[in-house]
């Protein structure tokens, strides 16, 4: 496994003969890897003859500069768990990605504007230019993304489409602990108390018979509810506790 930060020198081997002939599989990450991600990887290895795995902590999708600045950052241990998998590893800096200063961004007007659009405003720009920016520099065949962020992944298959990029975008189930939360980078930001009761979360996603009667348990079991809202057959849900916002997607 090969750890890259110069994105010259990463084109220069993209065009060379260790790819000649060979389908490509591309796992884009923000870092802090779990078993989630380790699913993903796993996937792309089986798949495909190549993997390349990008820890990245986006900025531009950050509209919390307090929320930006906690995010867990432990490359280290990415690498130890990544290294069975990915055959080279990208890890840009900002100014990189960004040589523009972020005045050229993609925008989606209709899905990115709903549920967490409403919630973290300028979010979905900043997912889908880097998204954009990541698969123009990787020239993946297969690009793998999480069923857990669901608007996510329906608006990254919508820009694949709209800017006719020659990729397959691959869904992949939750990953989730036994007591069924999902796995998230931001879990580990819980103290043990509320690690526990976050479990509460995706239980109740599943029970309450709709949104509004599972909005009004959260709520009494001591969480921010954000929204919650039954949509394409799945119930969608952001919730805050101890100032950390959880997200998660269960199908009805």
């Amino acid at each position: 496994m090969l750890l890259i930060s110069n994105l010259s020198a990463w084109r220069t081997l993209r065009r060379g003969p260790e790819f000649n002939g060979r389908t490509v599989g591309f796992v884009p990450t923000m870092g802090a890897l779990h078993q989630g991600h380790v699913s993903l990887l796993e996937r792309a290895r089986r798949e495909n003859d190549r993997v390349v795995l990008s820890i990245f902590v986006n900025p531009a999708q950050f509209n919390d500069t307090t929320d930006l600045a906690k995010y867990p950052r432990t490359l280290e241990a990415d690498l130890g768990l990544a290294k069975e998998f990915a055959d080279w590893v990208i890890v840009p800096e900002s100014a990189a990605l960004y040589p523009d200063e972020y005045r050229y961004r993609v925008t989606e007007t209709v899905l990115s504007r709903e549920f967490e659009g409403t919630c973290r405003p300028g979010h979905f720009d900043g997912v889908l230019t880097v998204v954009l920016k990541l698969l123009n520099l990787v020239a993946p065949d297969r690009a793998y993304f999480g069923e857990k962020d669901w608007q996510q992944l329906e608006l990254v298959r919508g820009l694949a489409a709209a800017f006719l990029l020659p990729v397959d975008i691959v869904a992949c189930p939750t990953v989730r602990d036994p007591d069924g939360l999902a796995m998230s980078s931001r879990n580990r930001r819980l103290t043990e108390e509320g690690r526990l009761k976050a479990a509460v979360f995706p239980k109740i996603l599943h029970s309450a018979p709709d949104a509004t009667t599972a909005t009004r348990q959260l709520e009494e079991a001591g969480f921010e509810v954000d929204y919650v809202t039954d949509h394409a057959g799945a119930r969608l849900g952001a919730i805050r506790l101890e100032g950390i916002r959880l997200i998660d997607h269960v199908r009805l």
